[in-house]
């Protein structure tokens, strides 16, 4: 390691966020010291609406790429898709090793098995308090509590200080399984010098604490008394194991049997139970072949689709699509979730339906966040005592939220960054301060095709998806370049074509003199020349008769 005259590490510690400081999802840092490289979770996020046909969306991994020979490993701190949904992908461009806590790893191998990478994916599983050597780093696991089991905050050792990364977090005193968030590890860490902080910026707008998750349980109980004639069904997220342990323990309480439907909350549920986080006493869990054999107020149904995206098991039930689950009048809906930002119309809609059934909608009430409020951020800075702060998880409002914090609490305004996906922030003691930036961006994942779909291909589906597509198909003889069929017009999309004969046949005779008039212009067509006049013809009779552009595709066929 190199030294300067005082004896002092040489070398700056880099921060590079590849991703997830414009919105909630995409969740990927790395950090790089010298000859080492370690990446903080590799997260995905999904497709904003005008995404048409997108399934998911991955974070641009080309400066790990490049480095390659320098990255030593992920390190993840929670189970949830924003921070571990993209390493299937990820890993299929970069083989490199990861540690993660236990249920977090249990759900990830899930994911490497659906993906086939389970025997090429070295992976190691840490316990909070324990650190792992990589390269000129160590990493220690914290533990925190979160909506999820198994959440870690990561104090990241590097030879120019110390960077603490919270992952999600919030200070549950009170948590449904397992210890409470170690603070005493925090201050810790703070007294003996902290350099950065990154802290999750959900909830930082919100004032106040996050109530603790068991609070959720007495409201369940309560539920649970007032609808005790009823089936009762609750949508939660499939991942939020504490929330699905205390239906089944309140479904318990009541002598209800249970039901899970969605195949993410199979899964969850599945991984949970064989490695230890969730007890379910003998036949509480039922198939759902057997709900027929009880009386309805005696079953509990446990679904995913609590953000009514539209192929999750509720909104099927909803919309009369679910093969085996029908709402009935009477039935008890019970949201156990908000609405992210962006999802409300969706979930109302699946509301609105549930309640055209005849079924009692719950949506208040049933839910805390898995994100800490003001009062927990200042406790954390308060306990860590950074040099510098670096808002991170939210869009740039929850960031700058923090940003006011931390300045309340008196940290100097120039020691607080703003950082954007792709900013190297190069820190030692003396300072910290931008240097540069790394290519980043959204790779869209669509059906299988990974990345094959760009702004060009968006901007296409776009089009067609508002104007339509408009075809002409021709043919000319082979060395005459006579028209011996066609101009015909097929449209989709554009115009109800029973209804619009006249306005179709006066472009089919408006595209075939603009065709005849260039053909006899040349002795040889010119195929390129003839698809642009096409084009051009049939758009501006188009504009002008209808005001819409939609795609024309010319189709020149030889006979």
């Amino acid at each position: 390691m190199r030294k300067n005259e005082q004896g002092r590490s040489a070398a700056k510690l880099k921060a590079i966020p590849l991703g997830g400081l414009e919105q909630v999802g995409l969740n990927i840092t790395a950090f790089e010291y010298e000859d080492s490289i370690v990446v903080v979770d590799c997260g995905l996020s999904f497709p904003e609406d005008e995404m048409l046909g997108i399934d998911l969306v991955i974070p641009d991994i080309t400066y790990l790429r490049d480095n390659i020979n320098k990255v030593k490993g992920f390190v993840i701190t929670h189970g949830h898709e924003d921070h571990i949904g993209a390493l299937p992908y990820v890993l299929k461009e970069i083989n490199i090793p990861i540690y993660a806590t236990k249920l977090t790893m249990g759900i990830i191998e899930n994911k490497l098995e659906e993906h086939g990478l389970m025997n090429t994916t070295k992976r190691k599983v840490v316990k909070f308090g324990q650190s792992i050597n990589l390269g000129q780093f160590r990493i220690e696991f914290i533990k925190t509590n979160h909506s999820i089991v198994d959440a870690a905050a990561l104090a990241i050792y590097s030879p120019a200080g110390v960077v603490v990364h919270t992952g999600d977090f919030k200070v549950d005193y009170t948590p449904v399984f397992g210890d409470a968030i170690d603070l005493q590890r925090f201050a810790e860490i703070g007294k003996k010098g902290v350099l950065a902080l990154m802290c999750d910026s959900t909830n930082a707008e919100r004032p106040g604490f996050t109530p603790s998750e068991k609070t959720v349980g007495h409201t369940l109980d309560s539920l649970f008394l007032e609808h005790k004639d009823t089936r009762i069904l609750i949508a939660t997220f499939a991942s939020n194991v504490d929330r699905v342990r205390q239906i089944i323990n309140t479904a318990e309480k009541f002598d209800r049997k249970v039901v899970v439907e969605g195949r993410s909350m199979v899964n969850i549920i599945d991984t949970a139970s064989k490695l230890g986080y969730l007890q379910i006493a003998d036949r509480t869990l039922i198939d759902m072949e057997e709900l027929k054999n009880f009386p309805p107020e005696k079953t509990v149904i446990i679904t995913t689709g609590s953000q009514g995206e539209s192929m999750a098991a509720l909104s099927r039930m909803a919309s009369d699509n679910h093969k085996r689950i029908s709402i009935m009048p009477g039935d008890t809906v019970i949201f156990s979730s908000h609405p992210i930002p962006g999802n409300e119309k969706a979930v109302t809609n699946v509301i609105n339906e549930l309640q055209m059934k005849g079924a009692d909608v719950i949506f208040q009430d049933v839910h805390v966040s898995g994100h800490a409020c003001q009062e927990e951020i200042k406790l954390i800075y308060s306990l860590v005592r950074p040099k510098y702060a670096v808002p991170v998880h939210g869009e740039y409002k929850h960031r700058k939220a923090q940003a006011k914090i931390a300045a309340q609490l008196g940290i100097p305004k120039e020691n607080i960054f703003m950082l954007q996906s792709g900013d190297v922030l190069e820190m030692d003691e003396e300072k910290a301060v931008v240097t540069g930036k790394v290519p980043v961006g959204a790779i869209l994942v669509d059906g299988l095709g990974v990345g094959d779909v760009g702004n060009v291909v968006l901007r296409d589906r776009q089009h067609l998806a508002e104007d339509g597509i408009v075809i002409v198909v021709l043919a000319l003889e082979s060395g005459s370049d006579q028209l011996v069929s066609g101009p015909d017009i097929v449209t989709r999309g554009f115009v109800y074509v029973r209804e619009s004969d006249e306005l179709l046949e006066e472009a089919r005779v408006i595209v075939e003199e603009a065709v005849q008039d260039c053909l006899d212009r040349s002795r040889k067509a010119d195929w390129g020349k003839l698809k642009g006049v096409i084009k051009d013809t049939l758009s501006e009779f188009v504009w002008k008769r209808t005001k819409r552009r939609p795609m024309i595709l010319p189709i020149i066929m030889e006979v």
